[in-house]
Parts: structure tokens; sequence; C-alpha cells
């Protein structure tokens, strides 16, 4: 059967005597389906908002107040290794092997957890990076200074060692600090978005590859935390007061695309809540949804781990209560990509120049007795079948992209017009001459 889960961080001395709950548990590890219960614990961690990250192999915390990441294995259940920084973390984020770190200065470190290679921007921001969010091509920054920065990942993790880091779009649209980010997974620039919250009491609706602002819409207290629908259809936002909001982005009378009939300068005051959250409870300070977007799961400063089931918009249902303030919860896919290699051990960072070294393990059998793997490996040099196709691959006549077929038909069409009017032309003059060598 198929079966979701989700790690929860918690940080703070416990609410009360409670010994039901795991004696210095600082992480968890919820399943969410078929029923819930709580499959492990990892201890010793107090991580702050916007500090946890997740992957297959791992779990990555950055201790409150400290320049420590804590790194816990999940095969093993245990704390594998405690990283030290030049700086405080204050925000972090994981995107395939490479931890994306926040900085109390305002940089952004780059860490490849199988190799160690460690890259650190200049402090592009003025003050602390309080959240991040990434795709696969970019990641942006969002800081108490109120900018956001979006970089460039293939430029950032660049290997030479002269090129300057610096964002490639600043969205300074924001007056106050930013308390939240989360990012569309789309990679069409027309259609990526990024959502921003902040103590300026607005979020706004970015499209971040270009640098524009594509709606503000406007809160009566400041949002504490996004969730973005998988589709990017809506907006999940909890505000300080307590409320829920959601905003439908393509509803009826949409905010964006071609069906919206407004200015994206125009900003949209929303002050209809669906919900919220329960007085004991306290304000939601962390949320995500789930992988299909039904279900909205929230943590809050009582300890409480709220369920929301959004297809009805019933009231919340409590999951469990940790005894101390909740303040991350990250969603693991029930679908994870299929990848060649997966990291067992991290390789701790280092500064400077060394030999570039990568550590993983094969995730599948590589030496089959007549697979290509093993053929390389027993050939001297290059393998005659890899030769034989780099030849054919310079033999072969280059293959037009969609956008050069394009092209070509769109010429063929305008000679056809062309030869066309030519035709018509010639025949013209022909009977021009005809008409005027019957009248002399």
């Amino acid at each position: 059967m198929l079966t979701e889960s989700y790690f929860v961080s918690v940080s703070g001395p416990p609410l009360a005597n409670n010994t039901a709950i795991a004696k210095d548990a600082g992480i968890y590890e919820h399943t969410l389906h078929p029923s819930h219960s709580t499959a492990s614990t990892f201890k010793k961690s107090t991580a702050p908002r916007n500090c946890l990250a997740v992957s297959d192999t791992h779990v990555f915390a950055a201790q409150d107040e400290k320049s420590t990441v804590h790194v816990y294995s999940r095969a093993k259940g245990n704390q594998e290794a405690s990283v030290t920084f030049s700086e405080r973390i204050r925000s972090v984020a994981l995107l395939d092997d490479v931890l994306f770190l926040g900085s109390q200065e305002g940089r952004l470190i780059a860490w490849e957890v199988c190799t160690g290679r460690q890259v650190t921007t200049p402090a592009c921001h003025v003050q602390a990076v309080t959240c991040i969010a990434a795709t696969p091509y970019y990641i942006v920054t969002g800081s108490d200074d109120s900018n956001i920065h979006v970089w460039s990942i293939p430029r950032l993790l660049e290997l030479n060692s002269t090129i300057e880091h610096e964002p490639q779009e600043t969205l300074s649209n924001h007056r106050a600090a930013i308390t939240c980010l989360v990012l569309g997974q789309s990679v069409n620039p027309d259609t990526n978005i990024c959502v921003s919250g902040s103590k300026d009491k607005s979020c706004i609706v970015w499209n971040y590859q270009l640098g524009t602002a594509l709606r503000t819409l406007l809160f009566p207290s400041f949002p504490l935390c996004l969730s973005l629908d998988p589709c990017a259809r809506a907006i999940y936002v909890s505000a300080d007061d307590g409320s829920l909001y959601v905003v439908e982005l393509f509803a009826e009378k949409a905010l964006l695309g071609p069906q919206s009939t407004e200015e994206s300068s125009t900003a949209v005051q929303v002050s209809s809540a669906f919900s919220a959250a329960p007085q004991e409870a306290g304000p939601a300070s962390c949320m995500a949804l789930s992988y299909d977007g039904t279900i909205l799961i929230s943590g809050h400063p009582q300890g409480q781990i709220l369920r929301w089931d959004l297809g009805s918009r019933a009231d919340s249902t409590e999951l469990t209560n940790l005894n101390t303030s909740v303040t991350n919860i990250v969603f693991v896919s029930p679908f994870p990509s299929p990848r060649l290699t997966k990291p067992v051990m991290v390789i701790k960072p280092f500064l400077g120049s060394r030999t570039y070294n990568f550590t993983s393990q094969l995730d599948s059998d590589m030496m089959e007795e007549d697979g290509r793997f093993s053929r390389m490996i027993k050939s001297n040099g290059l393998t005659n079948d890899l030769l034989e196709q780099a030849i054919l691959a310079f033999q072969a006549p280059t293959e037009d992209s969609i956008g050069d077929q394009e092209l070509r038909k769109e010429n063929e069409e305008l000679w056809e017009v062309i030869n066309e009017q030519r035709t018509l032309q010639k025949k013209t003059l022909q009977r021009y001459l005809e008409a005027k060598s019957l009248n002399p």
C-alpha cells in the first residue's frame, strides 16, 4: 500500500510534564497514510523555522542561534555528523546532493554533500537570509532586509574559482522583512511563479525569472508561512492573527493569466479566511501540503499538529501534540525520483581547492556480465562501440531543433507566397504586352 510521510522539527523547552513524548527528541518522522503514526525520532536537535531539509538518505537540521548543522542518517536512525560553519545559519534548502544555507550575515552557502566542496557568496543581503526556496535551475533567497534574490544554480556551482557570485535578479517590492517563500516547480519562464510573504502584511506573486511582480495580495495581518498547491493553482497562507487563507489564482475571477481582467499592478485585498487555528494552539508557524494537495498539515507553537481536509473545508483534526513549539514540516514524496547514486555518508565541507572526489553509492548493479559499464572497465581506452557511436554522430547531419523546424516551415510558406506573386506578375505583364501590341 502506498504510504506518505512527513518530518517535523521542534524547538524550545517542553510545555508540560508528559512522559508519553520521547525525551530529547527534536525531529519526528510521521506516517500520514494509511494511518497516522510515528515512524522514527532523531534526538538532540532544536531547529528553528526554515532550518530543516530532508533527502532520501539524510536529515539536515540547522541549530537555533548556532553555526552548526546536525546531519542524521535515515537508514541508521542516528546522528551521523555535526558540521560547523563560519556564520550562524538561519535557513536551509536541499536540492539533490547540494545543501543551500542562508547565514546571519546575509550570505548564501552551497555545500555539496558528496564532495565536501563549499561555495560562499558575498553578503549580497545586508541582513540575515531567513528563507530559501529551490528549483532544479534556480535558488531564491529572502531576507530581513526586505529583498529577494534569484540565483542561477549552474552559475553558482561553476568550478571556475574566479567567477563572481551575484544574483541574477533582485525583487524589491516589499517594505519589511521577508517571512516565507514558496516556488512553483514549472521550468517554463512564462509560467513559473514565486510567492513571498512579508511583515508588511502582503504576499506578492512573482515571475522570478523575469523579475516582475504579477499580483500583490494584502492581508489584515502579516503572513507567517505559505504553501503552494502542487499545480500552482492556489496559495495557502497562515497569518499572525491565527487566520488561514486560501487564494485561488485561476478561479472565476482569475488573478493571473490571460483570463485576468485587472492590471497586475492592482492590489487584491484578502479579508475572508476559510478557517482559523484553535486559540489554544496559536497561529500556524509552519505548514505543508500532501502530495496530491488535498490535505494541509500545520504545526503550532503549543505543540499541536493539525490536519485540514481541503476538499470538505471542515474543522481541523489534531493528529498529535509534541509538547513543544513545532517549527518545520517537510513532506517526503511517495514517488521518489529514480537516481543512479545515493550518498551513504556526507563529506564535511572544506574551503579552498583540493582534489575533487565524488563519494557516493551506486544504487543498481552496474557490473552486468555484458553491460556497458563492464565493457568500459575491461577495455583498454575507449571501447569499439563507443568509438563507432562517436564516428556516426559526426557523420550524421545535425537534427534541427523545434524552433529551427518552425522557422523552416515559415520560410517555405513565405516562398510559396512570393512565387505566387511572381507568377501573377508575369501573367499581368504578358497581358499588358499583348494589349499594347493590338493597339499600337
